[in-house]
């Protein structure tokens, strides 16, 4: 199991590891914006020496994910609705240009291994399981970039996510987000089908946009209640 999978404390682990364990408990929101990252804590939990924590941590200040003050430590970073909107609108250029080159350089097999993956997330949605589609939408987008051969432009987009993957876990995966969603999955699978790299990367975009005012619109009511 990867480590940034894991629900259990790790043990030994690399500087690499303990920060996709933080940036994986950030995710799942079992960390959250506001909450103090003690630094003894997490050598506890991951078994490694305080120099590997300490760097963990800021590197994960670099992505954007933590906050280091002096005398206060570290903490968990909130993103600000402004900063989300510019992560979505550069998140939406880039996997747009992915899954134009998905297009030009998907092998058959490939393609249809991005079909299939469709399928088991539409299927999510008859069994009511948003914690599963959340996955499958991930890895969907995932095997787009990494096909695509993007190695820079896949991890800038890993980057640029990984500040609202919060919001979505606790507002995202309802009911009529996820129906919106499949209904986007099939225009870019369609465009796919095709073999239209232009309609691909657009109907990716619109994909992106559409989460970004789905999000917007959440926000907006919670801040009225």
């Amino acid at each position: 199991m990867k480590p940034s999978e894991q629900s259990v404390p790790l043990q030994n682990a690399s500087t690499g590891e303990i920060a996709d364990w933080i940036r994986a408990q950030i995710r799942a929101n079992r960390m959250v914006p506001g909450q103090r990252l003690v630094e003894a804590d997490l050598i506890r939990q991951t078994g490694s020496s305080r120099f590997k924590v300490r760097e963990a941590l800021q590197r994960l200040a670099a992505e954007g994910l933590v906050v280091i003050e002096e005398f206060r430590g570290a903490s968990v970073r909130e993103a600000s609705m402004e900063e989300i909107h510019q992560l979505y609108r550069a998140r939406a250029a880039l996997e747009g240009m992915c899954t134009a080159d998905f297009v030009r350089l998907a092998t058959p097999q490939e393609k249809q291994r991005l079909y299939d993956l469709a399928d088991e997330i539409e299927a999510c949605i008859d069994e009511d399981l948003s914690e599963e589609f959340g996955t499958l939408n991930n890895r969907w987008h995932r095997q787009i970039m990494q096909v695509s051969g993007n190695t820079v432009l896949a991890a800038l987009v890993t980057r640029l996510h990984t500040p609202v993957q919060r919001l979505q876990f606790a507002n995202f995966y309802r009911g009529d987000r996820l129906s919106s969603a499949v209904e986007d999955h099939r225009a870019i699978v369609a465009a796919i089908k095709k073999g239209d790299a232009e309609a691909a990367e657009a109907a990716m975009r619109q994909h992106i946009e559409n989460g970004l005012r789905y999000l917007t619109a959440v926000d907006k009511a919670v801040r009225n209640d």
